[in-house]
C-alpha cells in the first residue's frame, strides 16, 4: 500500500523530529528532503555547478557530516531557489513517496508540489523567535544573528518564484511554539491513524 505523509514548514519548526517519529511509529520510510538540497548546496559551495550537483547526487552525498550546519542550511536555501535544481530532485522524491509500505517526507513544498495527492498533509510551524532559539541551541553562535538568519531564510523560502513555502490548502497546521515533542507527535499520529482507518 502506498500511503504518503507530507510534512512542510519553515526551518527549526520540528518537521524532522515529527517525521522521524511518525515513520518509526507507523513503519514508514522517511526522507528529509532538505538533506537533498543541503547536499547539493554543499557541493555547490565547493565550486560545483548546482544543477550538475543535483543531477549527479549520490546516496553518499546524503551521509556527509557537514549537512546539519547553519552554513549548509543557508546554501540549501540558495540552491533550492534554482528551478533546474528543483526539477532534478522532484522525480526522486515522488518515487520515494509512493513506495509500497508508506513514506513520510518533510520539506518546504511536499504537500503543494511534490505530493499534492498525499493522504496526510501537515504544515508544522513555530514563531521565528522560538525557531531561532532552537537553532541556536543546536549550532551555537550569536543568538541575534541566528534570529536574523532564520528570518532571512523564511523570506527567501516564502518569496521564491518556484515552489514557495506555504501550507497546502488541505494541510493541517501544527504550531509547535508551545507544544512538547510528545504532544506534537500525538497530534500528528492521531491524524495519520484516522486516515489509515
Amino acid at each position: 500500500m502506498a500511503f504518503t505523509v507530507a510534512i512542510d514548514g519553515p526551518a527549526a519548526a520540528g518537521k524532522g523530529t515529527l517525521s522521524r517519529a511518525l515513520a518509526e511509529r507507523f513503519g514508514f520510510a522517511h526522507l528529509d528532503t532538505g538533506l537533498l538540497y543541503r547536499a547539493v548546496g554543499a557541493r555547490a559551495a565547493e565550486g560545483e555547478d548546482p544543477i550538475a550537483a543535483a543531477r549527479g547526487l549520490l546516496p553518499a552525498d546524503l551521509a556527509r557530516a557537514d549537512l546539519r550546519t547553519l552554513a549548509a542550511g543557508q546554501a540549501a536555501s540558495r540552491v533550492a531557489a534554482i528551478p533546474e535544481v528543483r526539477a532534478a530532485l522532484v522525480d526522486f522524491q515522488r518515487r520515494f513517496a509512493r513506495q509500497p509500505g508508506g513514506a513520510v517526507l518533510d520539506g518546504r513544498d511536499i504537500g503543494t508540489v511534490i505530493c499534492p495527492e498525499a493522504e496526510v498533509k501537515l504544515f508544522v510551524t513555530a514563531s521565528a523567535e522560538v525557531r531561532a532559539h532552537r537553532r541556536w541551541l543546536e549550532v551555537g553562535g550569536d543568538a541575534a544573528q541566528v534570529l536574523d538568519e532564520v528570518r532571512e531564510r523564511d523570506a527567501r523560502d516564502m518569496n521564491r518564484a518556484d515552489a514557495p513555502l506555504r501550507p497546502a490548502a488541505d494541510a493541517v497546521l501544527i504550531d509547535t511554539s508551545t507544544l512538547s515533542i510528545a504532544d506534537a507527535v500525538a497530534q500528528a499520529a492521531d491524524l495519520v491513524q484516522r486516515r489509515i482507518g
